[in-house]
């Protein structure tokens, strides 16, 4: 059940080629410093836990994060649990759900889930405990594994952490009935990391402490792309006509829309190298927004149609809102093992896209990204995010939300929400638009329309946010918080060690 990774290191660059580079020269050279000094006190192998080895946030940035942390010295690997049991999976999509205060996601938790939780911990702890060291740690992340942790937290000596990526900042029956239940589970973790401070429960006062994930600017979601390279990626995924050869073959799995006959099929040609497009890409997870986001895209091209609220604007403006185009995007959804929630949103909003006539139908695109290799789709969100006007992300909730930070570096004006992992990187009117009810299509709608009609507050949005994730959110920042995180769990066990 358990799987040990070996990410590919040939797509991650070493830390050679981030200093060779004037924007992050001076990074490097400060994390080679905290490395050299944490390096004698990091002795044994650091393992990273967690539940899939593709989709979602942590899966992506866990590759960069172990060879990097390899480069730098120290000894990391990267476990994946896993469980023939569906039922599990159930159950921790559901504690997903209530630790974002889903009341809906239904707060009787049993004493039969815990069991069921510790029994598929128990397991994977089992098949892990055989390669553990004397002076190893654990980063545990996400509700998934949290069974492991605690079934290997016993053996002495042992340094535990709790990386949590999800929350909510405000307590409700869903998060009180969740942390209860969690609570014992933590009990035996030596310390907590979350993404906000928001997030972190009372009884792990004192115990937790906040790192903010980040992106690497190299990888093959964030490299810079060529025109060219542009092209190529998209022609090869099968959303873009080829007008002439290009130099790579097509990718063995294309991209799939939804088409007006409910089948899935190869786009072709959907105009994003020349209309306005708004994007999003993320999970297929009600938590995202997807549906409020369709009815604020279609509310405005609506308004559009009948002539309101654009008596002022110009005519290339009023030609933008014409043009404009809805992409929404995620990954095929039988491909992510941890979310079983997938394919029934993706099935709703289906049957919503089904039911819209012809002429919303041609400006709305639901689109089917391949999982089959990590860097083709990750160089398909590459293209597709470049080639946005705007990039959304409607979240009713957002632990942190990277797909922000994506499209931030992008230089990008962003339309987030209050969500805290989102507002947490995006100011208001600075770096892009937050909305206040990302239930509220009308409020949507003007936001949009704001957006795609002021391309120079655009332009200056996103080179402010550009600005924003290069001083806070790229992965050299990341490293630094794992390095203190890694420095104080090990000096607060071996103070309880010697307390004891």
């Amino acid at each position: 059940m358990l799987e040990i990774i070996q990410p590919s290191t040939s797509s991650i660059p070493s830390l050679a080629t981030y200093a060779n580079d004037p924007r992050f020269a001076s990074l490097v050279t400060e994390l080679r410093s905290e490395a050299e000094q944490a390096l004698p006190r990091v002795r044994g192998t650091v393992w990273m836990v967690n539940s899939t080895a593709t989709g979602g946030g942590v899966a992506e940035m866990l590759p960069g994060l172990v060879t990097l942390l390899r480069e730098l010295g120290f000894k990391v690997n990267w476990a994946v649990i896993g469980s023939e049991r569906p039922e599990f999976f159930q159950l921790t999509k559901r504690i997903h759900n209530l630790l974002h205060g889903q009341v809906e996601a239904g707060i009787n938790l049993t004493s039969d889930d815990a069991r069921l939780l510790e029994q598929v911990g128990q397991a994977n702890a089992d098949e892990l405990a055989p390669h553990l060291g004397p002076e190893d740690l654990l980063v545990v992340h996400d509700p998934q594994p949290l069974g492991l942790g605690k079934a290997l937290a016993r053996r002495p000596g042992l340094p535990t952490i709790w990386r949590c990526h999800v929350g909510l900042d405000e307590r409700n029956a869903a998060t009180r009935a969740v942390w209860r239940f969690l609570e014992p589970l933590l009990a035996t973790y030596t310390t907590a990391a979350f993404s906000a401070p928001e997030y972190i429960p009372s009884f792990l006062a004192g115990r937790a402490s906040v790192l903010h994930p980040g992106i690497d600017p190299f990888s093959h979601k964030n490299r810079h792309l060529t025109v060219s390279k542009l092209v190529g990626i998209l022609v090869n995924a099968g959303v873009q006509a080829a007008h002439e050869p290009v130099v790579t073959p097509g990718f063995p799995v294309p991209v799939k829309r939804l088409m007006p006959d409910g089948s899935l099929a190869a786009p072709g040609e959907m105009g994003l190298l020349f209309r306005p497009i708004v994007l999003q890409v993320s999970r297929w997870d009600r938590l995202k927004g997807w549906r409020p986001l369709l009815d604020g895209f279609l509310r405005l091209k609506a308004q559009a149609r009948a002539g309101q609220q654009v008596a002022e604007l110009s005519p290339r403006n009023r030609n933008r809102l014409d043009l404009a185009r809805l992409v929404l995007a995620g990954p095929d959804p039988a491909s992510v093992a941890d979310d079983p929630e997938g394919m029934a949103v993706f099935r709703e909003l289906r049957e919503v896209f089904l039911a819209l006539p012809p002429v919303d139908q041609a400006d709305v695109a639901l689109l089917v990204l391949p999982m089959d290799s990590r860097k083709r789709n990750a160089l398909i969100v590459n293209a597709l995010q470049r080639c946005a006007s705007v990039v959304v992300q409607n979240s009713l909730r957002e632990g942190f939300g990277l797909t922000v930070t994506e499209a931030m570096w992008k230089q990008h004006a962003v339309l987030g929400t209050q969500a805290v992992g989102i507002r947490t990187q995006l100011r208001d009117q600075i770096d892009g638009l937050l909305t206040q009810d990302p239930n509220d299509a009308d409020e949507i709608a003007g936001h949009l329309r704001a957006l795609l009609t002021s391309p120079k507050a655009r332009y200056d949005m996103g080179s402010r946010a550009h600005r924003r994730v290069h001083e806070r959110f790229l992965i050299f920042s990341q490293l630094s918080h794992y390095l203190e995180l890694f420095l104080r769990t090990l000096s607060e066990k071996s103070g309880s060690a010697s307390g004891a």
